[in-house]
């Protein structure tokens, strides 16, 4: 299973750096295979391994606000694995296809 998700706390000032740190650090430790960009955390692995760490996430972020926003998208392809790196790089293999003709 690959999550995409954005987790942050609400009502904790205008900058959410240092929790937003403390979240993807709470995601490193898991030892789930793992990228972060700009807007979002992907992880991969089991369904309960995603929730259980979703779950971790969200208790990191109640610790600097009041209240706490997630936008998360799940992907579930049980007959799937590495699908974290396999998706781009079939995305990219098409794109280098397309600039060679």
């Amino acid at each position: 299973m690959l999550a995409a998700f954005s987790i942050s706390p609400m009502g904790a000032g205008d900058s959410v750096g240092e929790a937003v740190a403390a979240i993807v650090r709470v995601v490193r430790d898991s030892g789930l295979p793992n990228e972060t960009t700009a807007m979002y955390t992907t992880v991969e692995g089991e369904p309960q391994e995603v929730f259980d760490l979703l779950q971790r996430c969200l208790a990191e972020a109640e610790r600097f606000g009041p209240r706490v926003s997630a936008v998360i998208k799940l992907d579930h392809r049980p007959d799937r694995t590495d699908m974290l790196h396999g998706k781009v790089e079939r995305v990219e293999a098409l794109l280098a296809d397309d600039a060679a003709n």
